[in-house]
């Protein structure tokens, strides 16, 4: 069964590879207008998603919650938005702007879902038995 903290490695990972390839991109082009794109892919995308998976990893009780479901609902969708959008934004089609703006909220409103969650749970209860200790089966 696939729970929110393996989906969250698993889209993180794919959000590495695509901030990877554009940052090639642009390094090959020497045209780095897109820089912006390839911050958010890999700061929200590859780092926030693996931050969040960690968490859902270390405090299981907060994964099963509906708050983290609603949070993974929320920034999941939204999160792709907001980067393909700012990706048309910063090639020039400027009247999409409003529409990186309604999903840059629903990114800022799942991360308080998150800050909510980490309160909860990180600040009350020690993260689970073995989880830190934990290692992969020999192949």
């Amino acid at each position: 069964m696939k729970t929110i903290s393996s989906w969250f490695f698993r889209l993180a990972v794919l959000y590495l590879l695509a901030g990877v390839t554009l940052g090639i991109g642009m390094a090959a082009s020497h045209d780095h207008g897109m820089m912006p794109v390839h911050a958010h892919l890999n700061l929200l995308g590859w780092v926030s998603m693996a931050l969040f998976g960690t968490f859902y990893r270390l405090w299981p009780e907060a994964a099963d919650t509906k708050l983290a479901r609603i949070h993974f609902w929320s920034y999941v969708p939204a999160h792709f938005v907001q980067m393909a959008t700012l990706a048309m934004l910063f090639r020039g089609m400027a009247s999409i702007e409003p529409v990186v703006a309604a999903a840059s909220i629903v990114v800022g409103l799942s991360i308080a879902c998150f800050a909510v969650l980490v309160w909860r749970y990180a600040a009350t209860t020690a993260p689970a038995q073995g989880s830190a200790t934990a290692r992969p089966a020999a192949a």
